[in-house]
């Protein structure tokens, strides 16, 4: 099972395509070309967000470009997920999002209007709101595109997992699956105040200083997002999937490649577990240690006393760490 498991992972698409990345971190490199931050420390690439500093604390930048399927298949939630997905990398960081700005392209106006409505919805969930971009309703396609600026105190980032941390998730499970489409849905029907204060939750991490590196869990689900954490932070991991929460009868292919609307990934010292977890647990929220932080650069999946090897990020993913 455990081999097969891993040779599903490892063929899929959402985590394959994570390679496209490569091609900024070529262009790129792996820091920002004559910016530094405090005490002359060089920007790096490749976290949820770029953190540019401002003062006393930094300010959030990121992007993303909604899936063109999804886009034409259910523009409604596109909308909804483009504003979505950009809130949960600002919080990932431990920011507080301020704004977004969009990029719409539809045949017609009439087309828009779906997309429209879902990015509005999810704005006003969210409480962040849209303040400008760009409108094409004469294009051969529909595209959406959304970036958002947020603002952290201080920071989670990617590139700081320690070997012998604990690999932490954190997810709201109090949801479905949407449609037939990769996304565990706890979202579109949660009280926004509820989902409001599940993400001020992120923040507050941050500033306890209680973690040493964290992403959301993103396309590519689980799996895809412990690669790049890994790759990032120039180390290797154990995912017991013994410990892992999973909704009953959810094939582990399909579930540690989805894209949930709340799921964040933690490496966590051992000893600051049990306090991490009393952060999100009040709040129903699921914060479980299902794995380890190790030296190298191999990713084990392991069932019981099984183990096999996902994979070894001396094969490059994303291009960026290290």
């Amino acid at each position: 099972m455990l081999s097969e498991l891993v040779m599903a992972l490892r063929s899929s698409l959402s985590i394959l395509h994570k390679r496209d990345i490569q091609t900024a971190a070529e262009t790129l490199g792996q820091f920002v070309q004559g910016a530094t931050i405090r005490e002359r420390e060089p920007i790096r690439l490749g976290d949820d967000c770029a953190a540019i500093a401002d003062g006393d604390s930094y300010l959030l930048l990121a992007a993303e470009g909604i899936w063109p399927q999804l886009v034409a298949q259910d523009p409604w939630f596109a909308g909804w997920c483009a504003v979505m997905v950009n809130v949960s990398d600002v919080a990932a960081m431990g920011g507080v999002p301020t704004a977004v700005v969009d990029a719409l392209w539809s045949p017609t106006m009439e087309e828009s209007k779906p997309l429209w409505a879902g990015m509005k919805a999810a704005a006003q969930t969210y409480g962040v709101p849209i303040v400008g971009g760009h409108t094409n309703c004469h294009s051969p396609y529909a595209g959406l595109a959304v970036s958002i600026l947020g603002r952290a105190e201080r920071l989670i980032t990617s590139f700081d997992a320690q070997p012998g941390d604990a690999l932490v998730v954190v997810l709201n499970m109090e949801g479905a699956y949407y449609k037939d489409y990769p996304f565990w849905n706890a979202a579109t029907e949660a009280e926004p105040s509820v989902l409001r204060s599940h993400l001020s939750l992120l923040p507050q991490l941050a500033r306890s200083g209680l973690v040493n590196a964290g992403k959301d869990i993103s396309m590519g689900g689980l799996a895809g997002t412990l690669l790049m954490l890994c790759e990032a932070s120039s180390c290797g991991a154990v995912l017991t999937l013994d410990s892992m929460p999973r909704p009953a009868d959810v094939p582990w292919a399909k579930w540690l490649t989805s894209f949930p609307s709340f799921g964040f990934l933690l490496s966590v010292s051992a000893e600051q577990l049990a306090a991490v977890q009393m952060i999100f647990q009040p709040q129903g929220l699921v914060c479980e240690a299902i794995g380890e932080v190790v030296k190298g650069s191999e990713v084990f999946l392991k069932i019981k006393d099984e183990q096999r090897l996902l994979w070894n990020l001396s094969c490059r993913l994303t291009g960026f760490g290290g």
